[in-house]
C-alpha cells in the first residue's frame, strides 16, 4: 500500500494540529525532514519540521514500527501549531515527498486489513466518535474493546464443534456409532440458538453513526437569535448586529450538555424583504425546518401573531418558544412563552438548555451492552435462521448433509460481521462514513 497522510484534527485555527502518516517506507524520511530526528519508536520528540525552503514549525513527533502502531504498519504523527499557514505548509511538504492524501477511514481500514482490529471493532471507532451520549459511548467502547467480537468468535467455535459431529456422521455413516445422537447435537443447537438470541438482545440498534439531534433557532429579525446562539455556545460563533437581516445563512455548531450532545443552527430572521440574498437565506431557513428535530422560536416582544406564525412553520416538530431581552424589562405575561431569557446577561439560558436537552434526548441503550448496526442485525437474523433450519432437519432424522450446509452458512454469517471474509465493496461502504485522518 502507498504512503498516505491526513490532518487528523479539524482544518481550522486552533492551539494544535495533528498530522498522521502511514505506510511501509514512511520512516525513511524522518532524517531529512526533522532537525532532531526521532530515534526510538513510541517516544515523543521535540524537533523542527523542515522543507526545502526552510523551517516550517517547531513540532512534536512520534513514530511507530510495524504492528506497534494503530494501522499495523510503519507510521508517524506530527504535532504542530494549529495555524492555517502551518497546516498548508505541512501538506505541501508531504505532497513533495509523494505521499498520497488519505481518504475517509483510511487509517482504520489499514488497521483492519493488517489484523489490528476486527471489522466490527473498526466500525465501532466511528460509533465512539459519533456517540451523542455517555450511554451510547459506553456500549460503543464495549464493542471497540473487543467484547462484541469475542462473543461472536465463541459462537463460531460452538458452531464448528457441532459441524464436526455432523461431518463425522456423514463420513462414517457405515459405523455403528451415532455421532449426532451421542454427541447431543440437536440439544446443543437448541441451546446455541437460545444463547445467541440472548446475545442479540444485548445489542443496541440505532441509526448508523447515532446521529445527534439538530436544533434550529428561528424568529423575527433582531429578536436576539444570534446573541442567544452565541450565549449557548459560550463564544461569538454568529455575527451579531442591530441591522436587520445580518444572518443570511445557516450557522451550525454543537453543544454538549447533561451528558448528551445536540447540534444547533442559527438562521436568518423571518420577515418580508426585497433583498434577494436575505430572501434566499429566509427560504433556506424555512426549508430546513423539516430536517431538524427541535425548533426554538426566539422573540423579543409579546406578539401572539409572530409567535403563532413561527409555530405554524414548525408544524409537528418539538417547539420551544423563547422570550428574549428580560434585561430590558420584557416579561412573560400569562406564561405565553416556554422560557424567559436574557442573551445579554445569561438569565434563563440554563433553563433553555434543560428544555432543549429534554426534548432532543435520544432513546439510548436500556441495559444493552454493545452497539449494533443494521448490517449486524441482518447477519444475525440470517445466522440464527440457518441454525434453526439445521436443528429442524436433524430432528426429522433426514437431510443431514443439508443440515451441515446450514451450519456452514451460519458460521459464514458470523464471520462476515467481524470481517473474516468480506467483499471489497462492503469495505468501501463501511469506511466511507469515517472522517479524514481516522
Amino acid at each position: 500500500m502507498s504512503i498516505v497522510f491526513a490532518l487528523a484534527t479539524p482544518a481550522s485555527k486552533s492551539a494544535l494540529c495533528v498530522f498522521r502518516v502511514s505506510g511501509d517506507g514512511c520512516l525513511k524520511v524522518l532524517g531529512s525532514i526533522f532537525g532532531n530526528p526521532p530515534i526510538e519508536p513510541r517516544r515523543f520528540y521535540h524537533s523542527s519540521l523542515i522543507s526545502q525552503s526552510g523551517v516550517i514549525d517547531s513540532v512534536g513527533v512520534v513514530f511507530f514500527k510495524g504492528s506497534s502502531g494503530y494501522t499495523g504498519e510503519d507510521s508517524f504523527e506530527v504535532y504542530a501549531h494549529g495555524g492555517l499557514a502551518v497546516m498548508g505548509s505541512v501538506v505541501d511538504l508531504f505532497k513533495e515527498l509523494d505521499f498520497d492524501e488519505a481518504g475517509p477511514g483510511e487509517f482504520t481500514k489499514r488497521a483492519f486489513l493488517n489484523n489490528k482490529l476486527s471489522l466490527s471493532e473498526a466500525e465501532s471507532v466511528v460509533d465512539v466518535i459519533n456517540a451523542s451520549s455517555k450511554e451510547v459511548l459506553e456500549v460503543s467502547l464495549n464493542s471497540l474493546s473487543g467484547g462484541f467480537s469475542e462473543e461472536l468468535y465463541s459462537f463460531s467455535e460452538r458452531v464448528d464443534t457441532l459441524r464436526k459431529f455432523i461431518e463425522g456422521s456423514i463420513d462414517f455413516s457405515d459405523e455403528d456409532y451415532d455421532f449426532i445422537k451421542e454427541g447431543g447435537v440437536v440439544d446443543d443447537i437448541s441451546c446455541l440458538c437460545a444463547d445467541f438470541g440472548g446475545f442479540v438482545n444485548k445489542c443496541y440498534l440505532a441509526g448508523e453513526g447515532e446521529l445527534k439531534k439538530m436544533v434550529l433557532f428561528v424568529g423575527p429579525p433582531n429578536s436576539g437569535k444570534s446573541s442567544l446562539f452565541n450565549r449557548l455556545l459560550g463564544s461569538d460563533r454568529a455575527l451579531v448586529s442591530d441591522i436587520p437581516g445580518t444572518t443570511r445563512d445557516l450557522i451550525e455548531s454543537e453543544v454538549f450538555y447533561n451528558n448528551s450532545s445536540f447540534g444547533v443552527l442559527d438562521s436568518a430572521g423571518i420577515r418580508s424583504t426585497e433583498d434577494v440574498v436575505e430572501g434566499k437565506g429566509i427560504e433556506l431557513t424555512i426549508a430546513h425546518i423539516k430536517d431538524v428535530d427541535v425548533v426554538v422560536g426566539v422573540f423579543d416582544s409579546l406578539c401572539d401573531k409572530e409567535l403563532n406564525k413561527i409555530k405554524a412553520l414548525a408544524g409537528g416538530k418539538n417547539f420551544i418558544s423563547v422570550l428574549n431581552k428580560s434585561d430590558l424589562g420584557v416579561f412573560n405575561k400569562d406564561g405565553l412563552f416556554d422560557v424567559l431569557v436574557s442573551a445579554k446577561n445569561g438569565d434563563g439560558v440554563t433553563e433553555l438548555k434543560n428544555k432543549i436537552s429534554l426534548v432532543s434526548e435520544n432513546a439510548g441503550p436500556d441495559g444493552q451492552k454493545y452497539f449494533a448496526r443494521s448490517r449486524h442485525i441482518k447477519l444475525f437474523d440470517e445466522g440464527l435462521g440457518f441454525l434453526e433450519a439445521a436443528m429442524f432437519k436433524l430432528r426429522s432424522g433426514s437431510d443431514v448433509e443439508l443440515a451441515a450446509e446450514d451450519l456452514r452458512f451460519a458460521r459464514a454469517s458470523f464471520d462476515e460481521v467481524v470481517g473474516v471474509k468480506t467483499s471489497d465493496s462492503l469495505l468501501g461502504d463501511i469506511f466511507s462514513d469515517f472522517c479524514i485522518g481516522k
